[in-house]
């Protein structure tokens, strides 16, 4: 009996990870931390989670294993996640030499110096290359938590987008927007990122949340109504501003900030530092796991 095309395909997606992204309104909101904290909560859930992104620019690159450079980032989300950094969790990697050059490295290995400008037409190219490694991971876990850059609404660079909405499509992943209350104007940040995407790329986002808050959540309330009547989004949660969790939450951390903060797989690591850390990857998901509505997030997290 011969199997329907149809059929195929739908087997194929049931063999491969659930998958949610985090999206954000700019650079800087917590996409990173929220994701390392989305992969702590799974795996104190018992699931298989591992981290993702396309797509990272970086000075602070962080070496595997097997001596591949990949983005710091993905390196915490994965501890975070208690698994071995790969890098098909971050397959491009871009290192800033110069206002309009970089140095590409992908999939660990570098291939060279770009301009801006022809990286820009060159990037499309790769988009194998991140669905390969996405989907490697996909077979090989049970979650796969996708994080964003910057923003999905910088219109002058989507026409070439492979970390956005391009590799939310490439996943079929829903995507929840986070937004950074403290920087100020987050109505105006998270309303205007909605108008400035298609509606099938809204369609995609699932919920909000509101990050780095300061204060009485009561005082709040009036604005997330409105929010979640004018955009049609639900609110998921709002996380409180810490200064108590020692974390790296940005790959593009100053020098004088990233001495102070705990690094991976330094050569005299100590056990004890691990245990540190794991102890700081737990205080940040049980601060999450307070602050956003988790059920809501695994509901959203089953339909992908």
């Amino acid at each position: 009996m011969r199997c329907n095309q149809r059929d195929t395909n739908n087997e194929r997606r049931k063999m491969l990870a659930k998958r949610i992204m985090i999206q954000g309104t700019g650079s800087g909101v917590g996409k990173s931390i929220i994701t390392a904290a989305l992969c702590r909560i799974f795996r104190q859930d018992g699931y298989k989670v591992a981290p993702f992104k396309a797509q990272n620019m970086t000075l602070n690159s962080f070496v595997t294993s097997e001596g591949g450079e990949m983005g710091r980032a993905q390196g915490v989300q994965a501890e975070a996640a208690g698994i071995e950094p790969t890098v098909d969790m971050n397959p491009i990697l871009i290192k800033p030499a110069s206002d309009l050059g970089a140095q590409i490295i992908l999939r660990g290995k570098p291939i060279g110096n770009m301009q801006a400008s022809c990286y820009q037409n060159y990037k499309t190219n790769l988009i194998q290359i991140v669905s390969e490694s996405f989907f490697s991971l996909a077979r090989k876990y049970q979650i796969v938590v996708i994080e964003g850059a910057g923003s999905p609404a910088e219109i002058n660079l989507k026409d070439g987008d492979i970390v956005n909405m391009r590799m939310a499509e490439i996943a079929n992943s829903p995507v929840l927007l986070v937004a950074d209350i403290d920087k100020g104007g987050v109505f105006a940040w998270i309303v205007g990122t909605l108008e400035l995407l298609t509606k099938k790329e809204k369609d995609r986002i699932k919920g909000l949340i509101i990050n780095k808050f300061r204060g009485d959540k009561d005082i709040l309330k009036p604005g997330l109504d409105y929010l979640e009547r004018r955009c049609q989004k639900d609110i998921l949660g709002v996380i409180p501003y810490f200064k108590d969790i020692k974390i790296e939450e940005e790959d593009s951390l100053p020098l004088e900030r990233k001495r102070k903060s705990l690094f991976l797989h330094c050569p005299r690591i100590q056990v004890s530092e691990l245990e540190q850390r794991n102890k700081e990857y737990d205080k940040l998901a049980k601060l999450v796991r307070k602050n956003l509505d988790i059920e809501k997030i695994y509901q959203i997290l089953n339909s992908s």
